[in-house]
């Protein structure tokens, strides 16, 4: 097997991503370091989940990024997508293409993020899709990525490098990324089968739990949370959860009905665990 990764010119790995829920950056920074530990590169990190920290950068030849995106319904988020294109320049930058899911399916979310890449100027040599927790349910993919993910995340990092290794780690079978078209995005159900219709839906508030600390305000990828007044939400709310994780009171929770019955169908069919994935890149 030919090795993926061109290493004679890198000289930095970039972990880039977005991560509401903290499960995206955690295995981006895996791979990532284990690239600069294999490479004896420098590492750093760009986080653009927060709209502070949306700041352009230009990437070049000796740069490799790993670049890490959530999945959501099938594909990346939609009020986030536009931002790869926005903020990163690859500059014919070598990139390796993660996203996470919730234990239903990845989907479209890899080809498109692919997708995006190839059109900032990056080069795509590798990808990965990875279950982790579902932000939605505790009871879907509960505690991934676990130390087997983290595991398998090093190891494809060493692989792309040195594909002698996949002698020695039979979990990981790189395959070609199919070519396929980016699809549509998942449409959720309820219990009952029917669409389920939550996109107007917004967190609240216990008011007998929330002391005004803000924490969700400061932590909402969309700004959407007031700060003078945590408990009203006038701005776009994508679902990610963060002010549900990341609440020390445990105040915020949603209660839309529809939303909750999609939850109680994704808790019904997907508890089954499913395994990281992993694919070489055709740079043609």
């Amino acid at each position: 097997m030919n090795q993926i990764i061109e290493t004679i010119e890198v000289k930095t790995i970039h972990a880039v991503y977005f991560s509401p829920a903290g499960a995206t950056g955690k295995l981006t920074r895996t791979i990532a370091e284990r690239l600069a530990v294999t490479l004896d590169c420098a590492v750093d990190t760009v986080d653009f989940t927060l709209p502070k920290d949306h700041h352009p950068v230009c990437f070049n030849e000796r740069d490799l990024v790993v670049f890490g995106m959530p999945t959501y319904a099938g594909r990346l988020p939609n009020k986030i997508q536009p931002y790869i294109r926005e903020l990163f320049q690859g500059n014919n930058a070598q990139a390796i293409a993660v996203v996470t899911y919730g234990n239903r399916a990845y989907d479209s979310s890899l080809a498109e993020i692919v997708r995006e890449l190839q059109g900032s100027g990056f080069r795509p040599r590798a990808g990965a899709a990875f279950p982790c927790r579902h932000v939605f349910s505790e009871k879907l993919a509960p505690g991934r990525p676990d130390e087997g993910d983290l595991h398998l995340g090093a190891c494809f990092a060493e692989l792309l490098v040195d594909p002698s290794r996949d002698q020695t780690e039979p979990n990981i079978v790189l395959q070609d990324l199919p070519g396929d078209p980016v699809g549509p995005y998942y449409r959720p159900l309820g219990l009952d089968g029917q669409p389920a219709v939550f996109l107007k839906a917004k967190p609240k508030t216990d008011l007998t739990r929330c002391d005004a600390c803000g924490i969700c305000a400061v932590s909402c990828p969309m700004g959407a949370i007031d700060t003078a007044d945590p408990t009203v939400v006038p701005g776009t709310c994508i679902k990610c959860q963060a002010c549900i994780k990341k609440c020390p009171q445990k105040a915020k929770y949603f209660d839309d009905p529809a939303f909750l019955s999609h939850v109680a169908m994704l808790e019904k069919n997907y508890t089954a665990r499913k395994e990281p994935v992993f694919f070489r890149i055709s740079c043609s």
